[in-house]
């Protein structure tokens, strides 16, 4: 890992130094544009044709029906579907905390507004299965759909070498309530969600994290039809915060943990001195050896870095402006610095918080805003899968009331239908 002393970087250097993950060239976007518009043309056949170019599978159906998922699921152990169950209660019971009634307002004598939540009718979950088979991520986003009441959950997952999808993944459709997986994967199945295809519904919004070509035709998607998306969530990172009261073993575990998910992941250290850093490189090498993805941890740990501040508060300042997805406070004195934090996905505070909690079963969602968007983005809740409709109802009292402010309002904007429509409902008004 590169190292840097905060004190010698420039502004423009900083700026430099976040930046993740870009296609200066648009050679990623020349790529999903092509396979978006050949799903749109072709629809089922080209996701045929991608399943044996990319996923290497000759595949005779796009689909996996409740009965199939019954059998692929059977090869789940009961100590594996208890760590799964325990992962799903908790997750449930943190999200169902967000579906909220909200109060109506009066706003004046007469005059009543208020919100009320719909769930999105059709979503799309896509569920990566790339070098990692993710069933925490089906959690994640089927939970807080199956909370906001959404009608169609279209669920894709590219497929594994025989065709089907990992153990896993089936038993968590089924816990669930799920009764159909497509099997699609990579920029692909984003298309055929988006513009639909002889198998796959087309849907409203898209959910789901995955690598540069996922993310990348998510954007595209958003700008070029009716279907929204939920964030930008790209390849994973984590920016760590380590004073003297860290433990490197600690620090060091979380960074690999981040490095192991893919080569183009990031693990970012920013400690308040040399000897913080030198602990945890050494941490790094005895850790790395022995990981069953230690060549895919190693080249994301080279895409990675270490900035040695001088204080905690440094620290906050450059992890702001890397606005990450996963922040670790390792340190005890964490109470003092939450209120600093302005940009980040999800934080995990003190010594004995790991991100790997927040990852599986400590009930919030993993599907978190990547590549500084956590500037503009929250991470996925039930909120993400319902729509906030605006109510309102006025009485005879209450048009009286509005009413004047309303009509010199649409007078000295010129628009006089606006005034007429309030003018005919107070009715004749006496001098």
């Amino acid at each position: 890992m590169k190292q840097y002393n905060y004190s010698d970087l420039t502004k423009g250097q900083i700026q430099k130094l976040v930046q993740r993950n870009v296609d200066p060239a648009n050679e990623i976007r020349a790529i999903v544009e092509d396979v978006i518009a050949h799903v749109q043309q072709n629809g089922d056949s080209a996701l045929f044709d991608y399943a044996l170019k990319f996923d290497k599978v000759e595949l005779d159906k796009l689909d996996l029906d409740k009965d199939e998922l019954i059998e692929i699921a059977s090869a789940v152990t009961t100590e594996q579907k208890a760590a799964l169950e325990v992962a799903y209660n908790n997750i449930y019971k943190f999200h169902q905390t967000q579906l909220k009634t909200e109060d109506r307002v009066e706003t004046m004598p007469g005059v009543t507004c208020w919100r009320e939540l719909r769930p999105i009718e059709k979503v799309g979950l896509y569920i990566p299965g790339g070098s990692a088979v993710l069933p925490s991520t089906f959690l994640m986003l089927g939970i807080p759909a199956q909370i906001a009441g959404c009608n169609e959950i279209v669920v894709c997952s590219p497929p594994q070498k025989n065709g089907k999808v990992n153990a896993f993944i089936a038993y968590v459709a089924l816990l669930l309530g799920i009764d159909k997986i497509y099997l699609a994967g990579g920029s692909q199945a984003i298309a055929a969600m988006a513009y639909g295809t002889q198998t796959i519904t087309k849907v409203d919004k898209i959910f789901g994290p995955g690598n540069q070509f996922v993310t990348k035709a998510k954007t595209i998607i958003q700008s070029t039809t009716t279907t929204a998306i939920d964030m930008p969530a790209g390849p994973s990172e984590v920016l760590v915060i380590a004073d003297e009261t860290a433990n490197p073993l600690y620090v060091a575990a979380d960074l690999l943990a981040q490095a192991e998910h893919g080569m183009d992941s990031q693990s970012i250290l920013v400690c308040t001195s040399n000897k913080i850093a030198e602990d945890v490189l050494a941490e790094l090498d005895k850790q790395l050896c022995v990981l069953p993805r230690a060549e895919i941890a190693k080249v994301a740990l080279e895409n990675s870095y270490i900035v040695v501040t001088n204080n905690l508060d440094e620290a906050m300042d450059f992890s702001n402006v890397y606005a990450p997805e996963h922040l670790i406070l390792a340190t005890t004195n964490w109470q003092q610095q939450t209120k600093n934090i302005i940009n980040a996905g999800s934080v995990f505070l003190g010594n004995l918080t790991p991100e790997s909690a927040g990852d599986y079963a400590s009930g919030t969602n993993h599907t978190l805003p990547t590549s500084s968007y956590a500037r503009a983005y929250s991470g996925v809740s039930v909120d993400s899968f319902v729509k906030k409709i605006t109510f309102q109802h006025i009485t005879p009292e209450g048009i009286q009331n509005i009413g004047p402010s309303v009509e010199i309002l649409a007078e000295l904007e010129g628009l006089h239908a606006h005034k007429n429509a309030v003018a005919v409902r107070r009715g004749p008004q006496t001098p």
